[in-house]
């Protein structure tokens, strides 16, 4: 865990600044003047999209900007593995562009498509290659993972600079292509399950919990997390995955593909905590298998939120959501249970935690299939056709340390 001392410079100094108070150095050694790459390159390779649609947007080139340090609590990682998720393929055809473009120029200054070239990819695991005046717990060399907030530029590219408050040293147990197949899965079922859900290592033992589309990224790994916990896990999914879930930890699995799910759970004892990685109709079933007046929450992750902004507008979409969620949450609360919202949320020490549990053997990486960084597009194919058994990984750079 991150000493005090380390946390305060690293994640909290910057805002002491801000602030204009003063505070010693602690220790702290200025790596600001380390230099990334010969003669402080200003161009370097990735895949970007100029503008939104479909696989055809993605473009190589050799000419993307360097990432530069802004703030001092920033560094630039070089990637040695990103890795693909389902809002990938989603922030291609333009999905949350509005919100997203809030996030990046929040007094609306920018012209329309500034964003472009936009660089994607979540999830990164790579080599720290310069640090902020502030940034005192990393240091050049040291080996990371970080989930990637989406307003800001991905891992496909070969460096991406991020807040330090997003970084972590990667698990030593894993490569960097199993590393970079945990970030955002991870953090948004830490999310999802401990912030929201309200569950984690102290309570979750004997809790009764039910995944509905358990073989994807989040599925996969909130089996493992909730069974290191203690807790019981249904999984629903095809019929084709069950070895996999059941191999995760599931206690029970249910196969969508040979009845109606909500006729296979009729008779089951019900739940403490849903996470739906589904959407659509579950809404109208699922909260029926709630254990009602103990505080059973669902959590779901396919949220209207970044489509109302898409087409209503910022106000007015958010004004919808706040309308469409608090009806939703009042309308089953008279039933005893409660409807919640889940959003992926980047943190460092949350993956600090992570990397714990990993490094344990509580929770492992769940690897489908592994790509060049020369296939990108090819692997956003993969991930756009669905039924996923786990991650999608990009190696940007080879086992043997030769670019792709």
């Amino acid at each position: 865990m991150r000493s005090l001392t380390k946390i305060m410079c690293s994640r909290w100094l910057p805002l002491v600044r801000v602030c204009g108070l003063n505070m010693p150095s602690l220790g702290r050694t200025n790596l600001r003047n380390f230099s990334t790459s010969h003669g402080r390159m200003n161009v370097m390779p990735a895949w970007v999209i100029d503008k939104y649609g479909d696989n055809d947007v993605l473009r190589f080139t050799k000419n993307a900007p360097f990432p530069v340090i802004n703030y001092p609590n920033e560094v630039i990682v070089k990637v040695h593995s990103a890795a693909l998720n389902p809002i990938d393929v989603s922030m291609r055809g333009g999905y949350g562009a509005a919100t997203m473009a809030m996030k990046r120029d929040p007094l609306n200054m920018s012209q329309a498509g500034s964003e472009f070239p936009l660089i994607l990819g979540r999830d990164v695991s790579g080599v720290i290659m310069e640090c902020g005046l502030d940034v005192a717990y990393f240091k050049p060399g040291d080996e990371v993972w970080a989930a990637i907030p989406p307003w800001k530029q991905g891992s496909l590219a070969e460096l991406v600079v991020l807040s330090a408050n997003e970084v972590s040293h990667k698990p030593e147990s894993l490569s960097h292509s199993e590393a970079a197949a945990v970030p955002y899965v991870a953090s948004t079922a830490w999310s999802a399950v401990v912030n929201t859900g309200g569950l984690n290592k102290d309570n979750c033992a004997k809790k009764r919990v039910l995944i509905l589309g358990a073989s994807g990224g989040v599925g996969t790994f909130t089996i493992q997390m909730v069974k290191s916990w203690g807790g019981h896990v249904t999984a629903t999914c095809s019929g084709s995955a069950e070895g996999l879930v059941r191999g995760l930890g599931a206690d029970a699995v249910v196969d969508y593909t040979a009845a109606p799910v909500e006729q296979q759970l009729k008779d089951i004892e019900k739940f403490d905590l849903i996470l739906d990685n589904i959407g659509g109709d579950t809404e109208s079933w699922a909260l029926g298998f709630l254990k009602p007046w103990c505080g059973a929450k669902y959590v779901t992750l396919v949220t209207p939120f970044l489509q109302n902004t898409d087409t209503l507008g910022i106000v007015d979409g958010m004004f919808q959501t706040t309308i469409t969620v608090a009806s939703k949450a009042a309308k089953h609360l008279c039933k005893g249970v409660h409807y919640r919202w889940g959003f992926f949320a980047p943190s460092g020490p949350t993956l600090d935690d992570i990397k714990e549990m990993v490094d344990a053997g509580q929770v492992k990486p769940v690897v489908e299939e592994t790509f060049s960084f020369s296939q990108v597009p090819q692997a956003f194919l993969k991930v756009e056709a669905g039924h996923a058994r786990g991650k999608t990984v990009v190696n940007v750079i080879q086992e043997d340390g030769d670019a792709q």
